[in-house]
C-alpha cells in the first residue's frame, strides 16, 4: 500500500470522474475536531495555525459551517492540489488505475485521520503537527494514537507499506507499524556540489513515484529501481530506503 500526506492547497471545482464517493472512516472524529476548532475566532485560528488573516478567515468560515460545504468537489483525491497531487495526476488516470489507486493508496490527515482517495470531505486546513488539544488529548498525535495504524494494519495485513508521506504525517503511525514492512524513499538533488533534499522537488517526485507505483501495479522492490520520473535515477537501496538522485 501507499501512504501520502494531504495538501494545504485545495481546488473545489467538480471533476468529471466515475470514481464513486465514499464516507471517511473517522468522520465522527473529524466532526469532533471541527467542533472544537469552530470555537476559535480569526485571531485564535491565526495564532494556532500560524497563518495569515485571510487564511484564518477562510478556515473560521469552514469550521463554523462544517458539513455544510459550498465546494462542488468533495472527493479527497480531486480536492487536494499540492505538488504531490499535481504529479500524481489522478485526473489523467484510467478507470482501472483509479480503482487500483482507491484500493491501495491512503492519505494521512490531521482532521480525518486517514482517507481513501474517494472519500468525501469538507475543505479544511489542519496540519498534523498543529499543537491543538482535542478531547483529553494534548495534541493530534495523541488524539489519533493507534487508530490510524490499526486501520492500516487491518486493511493491508502483510503488505509492504510504500511511505511517500512527510515525516510530520508518518510520525502519527510510525511506532505502531512493523517497520520492516515500511519502504522509504529519499529524492536527492545536486545543489552547489552537494546532494540534498530540496523540498519542492522532493514533493513532486513523491507524486511521480506514487503514480509510477499505481500505474505499474508494483509490489516487487526490484521494479522500483526502474523509476526515472523527473530525471531521477536510482543511486542505491539501503536499510529499506530507496535513494534516487537528480543531477
Amino acid at each position: 500500500m501507499i501512504l501520502i500526506s494531504p495538501a494545504k492547497r485545495l481546488q473545489t471545482e467538480l471533476f468529471d470522474s466515475s470514481l464513486n464517493s465514499t464516507k471517511p472512516l473517522f468522520s465522527k472524529e473529524a466532526d469532533l475536531i471541527a467542533s472544537e476548532l469552530s470555537k476559535l475566532d480569526v485571531l485564535g485560528l491565526k495564532s494556532l495555525m500560524k497563518v495569515s488573516d485571510d487564511i484564518a478567515k477562510i478556515n473560521v468560515d469552514r469550521y463554523k459551517n462544517w458539513n455544510k460545504p459550498h465546494q462542488k468537489e468533495k472527493r479527497a483525491i480531486f480536492l487536494f492540489e499540492g505538488d504531490v497531487f499535481k504529479n500524481l495526476d489522478a485526473k489523467r488516470m484510467s478507470q482501472e488505475d483509479l480503482d487500483y489507486m482507491n484500493e491501495k493508496l491512503r492519505i494521512l490527515s490531521g482532521i480525518y485521520g486517514v482517507l481513501r482517495p474517494s472519500d468525501e470531505i469538507n475543505a479544511y486546513r489542519l496540519e498534523m503537527g498543529t499543537n491543538f488539544s482535542v478531547d483529553s488529548a494534548d495534541n493530534l498525535y495523541e488524539f489519533w494514537g493507534d487508530k490510524i495504524a490499526n486501520t492500516i494494519n487491518s486493511d493491508f495485513a502483510g503488505e509492504k507499506i510504500f511511505n511517500l508521506a512527510s515525516e510530520e504525517y508518518f510520525s502519527v503511525v510510525k511506532k505502531y507499524l512493523d517497520i520492516e514492512k515500511v519502504i522509504e524513499f529519499k529524492f536527492l538533488s545536486v545543489s552547489e556540489g552537494k546532494e540534498r533534499v530540496i523540498g519542492v522537488i522532493a514533493k513532486r517526485a513523491r507524486g511521480e513515484m506514487a503514480r509510477f507505483l499505481i500505474q505499474n501495479r508494483i509490489d516487487d522492490l526490484e521494479d522500483i529501481k526502474k523509476f526515472e520520473g523527473l530525471g531521477f535515477k536510482l543511486r542505491n537501496f539501503e536499510g529499506n530506503t530507496f535513494y534516487f538522485l537528480k543531477s
